[in-house]
């Protein structure tokens, strides 16, 4: 049976509302409900630098299903290793459809919009690919819009993969555990006729430490770095 492959935009949707706070929603309802160019230009906008953008939408025409809080953003970044930066650092390119999205929103709100950012796995902001990048722009307090998703979505076991670099602490678990696992494949009698219990913990030490070796030299020669930290930073080898 084939894994059905993973929609980051509606985890994020689930993520911002299965838990919401009460007053997080009526903040939203309430500004939905009381507030009665040409390409160029348009990706001049997505390649420039972003401040600190407010955009002055009209709320009565905004689709609440697509707006966001920055914590559930960071939250999914962070379960699937994804990056939340400015446009400009975007390496692929935006579709037709996200240009005219942003062309029908700046007539529909008759405002220019700004202040882009962009969320999408690490590689799309070193190299063209195109896996499942969603495109924000700021309403302030917090809070994005999203304006566009585009490409493929994400594979369905990325945040199962992902996990062992959420935090210190999930990586020396999966360190741990790998060498509990490669202990256990160790055949009996390999160094002596009777396995004793000591032999059993001298193996796992150096399974571990052989493991953790790996992992540290390959986290230290690629420039790795966890999760938590790298989901806002934009230099190249922070993947």
């Amino acid at each position: 049976m084939l894994l059905k492959k993973t929609n980051i935009h509606d985890k994020l949707y689930r993520e911002e509302f299965k838990n919401a706070d009460e007053r997080v929603i009526d903040w939203v309802n309430e500004l939905i409900s009381n507030n009665s160019g040409p390409n160029e230009r348009i990706l001049n906008n997505l390649a420039a630098t972003s401040g600190d953008d407010q955009i002055d939408f009209n709320f009565d025409l905004l689709d609440r299903h697509r707006i966001f809080h920055e914590k559930s953003i960071k939250k999914i970044c962070i379960d699937y290793r994804l990056r939340f930066l400015d446009s400009r650092y975007f390496k692929g390119k935006f579709p037709q459809e996200a240009l005219s999205e942003i062309n029908r929103l700046e007539q529909e709100h008759e405002t220019h919009l700004s202040g882009f950012k962009i969320m999408a796995p690490s590689k799309l902001f070193v190299l063209s690919k195109t896996d499942d990048p969603l495109l924000f722009a700021p309403m302030g307090n917090g809070y994005y819009y999203l304006i566009h998703k585009w490409g493929n979505d994400l594979h369905p076991l990325r945040k199962l993969m992902m996990w062992p670099f959420k935090n210190f602490e999930n990586l020396i678990f999966t360190i741990l555990l790998s060498s509990i696992l490669a202990t256990a494949l160790v055949p009996d009698g390999l160094f002596t006729k009777e396995q004793s219990f000591s032999q059993d913990v001298m193996v796992f030490f150096f399974m571990f430490k052989s493991i953790a070796a790996v992992v540290l030299y390959y986290g230290f020669a690629a420039g790795k770095n966890f999760n938590t930290a790298i989901w806002r930073c934009q230099y190249d080898k922070a993947q």
